[in-house]
């Protein structure tokens, strides 16, 4: 059983100790790899420094306008950083209560061993800087993205075929509840660009005063929707309507949850975030991969009437 989806919503005891030997020695491996999802993220980082087939791409995609963006970004960095240091030293100072902050540097009354207004400063010029890149890479960051996912799902050696009609490997699946026609305004207007922008930029930005705490609570925060949004490519493959897609995230939810939540820790990280941006595309492919092998063996189990627990 996944690590990861034992919560009560989420038993899921197909690839348990006992079934495990009646598993293809194929997807045994595969069936390890997704006992702990946020390892992929990881697999994902390093397939992507060390596999030329991925960064050659990628980096020749986007070397030209990180450069330029690089250079604009480190100028505004030295000409504003002392301003902005000031202009938030004294917005902190005059709002402790709202921020949990003190004169004395401390965070809710714990001692942290460094400036917490030299802090702040670096993470919001950070963002700053990362807004320049992301100004200047624009379209050639989300064509370096997609071709990541791309090749590796061809590093796999699988074509278009591979991607099957979604199957149900639960015989009882969980059973959604239905929207109201506020909560269906709400996950429409959140769930485009401009709803992440405001989510992840505007609501969750305070949480950057917080030194390490705060990238955490907003790397929570954002977990299931950056992994939904992560594993789009897959589910569109599939060809699976919004229906299958909740059900297939809230029977493995946790899982999305842990491998969502490394994936926005490290594309919160300021400047080389956007690196990670890239790399999470390829953990999400490899993934994707290993969930559609399951897939497969589901519907030949199917096929040839074999039954779930």
């Amino acid at each position: 059983m996944s690590l990861t989806a034992a919560g009560p919503e989420a038993q899921d005891a197909l690839f348990n100790s006992k079934s495990t030997e009646h598993v293809p020695a194929t997807l045994k491996r595969a069936t390890l790899r997704m006992e702990f999802p946020p390892s992929y993220a990881l697999v994902g980082v390093y397939r992507l420094c060390t596999d030329k087939q991925l960064y050659k791409p990628a980096w020749d995609k986007c070397k030209h306008a990180t450069q330029r963006g690089a250079v604009v970004g480190a100028i505004w960095a030295f000409l504003t950083f002392s301003i902005q240091r000031r202009f938030i030293e004294i917005f902190l100072s005059n709002s402790p209560s709202i921020t949990g902050l003190s004169r004395d540097d401390t965070v809710f009354g714990y001692k942290v061993p460094f400036s917490l207004y030299t802090y702040a400063t670096i993470m919001t010029v950070g963002s700053q800087v990362t807004y320049i890149l992301r100004f200047f890479l624009s379209k050639n960051i989300r064509i370096a993205r997609d071709r990541a996912w791309d090749q590796t799902v061809a590093s796999r050696g699988k074509g278009p075929d591979f991607w099957r009609s979604y199957v149900e490997e639960w015989d009882n699946p969980p059973k959604l509840e239905v929207q109201t026609p506020w909560e269906k305004f709400v996950d429409k207007s959140l769930g485009g660009w401009f709803g992440l922008f405001i989510v992840k930029r505007v609501l969750l930005s305070p949480f950057q005063v917080y030194p390490f705490f705060g990238l955490i609570v907003s790397a929570w925060f954002k977990a299931l929707g950056t992994s939904r949004f992560l594993h789009r490519r897959y589910f569109e493959a599939k060809k699976m309507t919004k229906q299958q897609v909740d059900v297939f995230i809230e029977e493995r939810k946790w899982d999305y949850r842990a491998f969502g939540f490394v994936a926005a820790l490290l594309e919160s990280i300021p400047i080389v975030g956007l690196f990670f941006t890239v790399s999470n595309r390829v953990g999400a492919a490899m993934w994707a991969h290993d969930l559609e092998k399951r897939q497969h063996y589901i519907a030949e189990q199917r096929l040839h009437g074999g039954k779930q627990d």
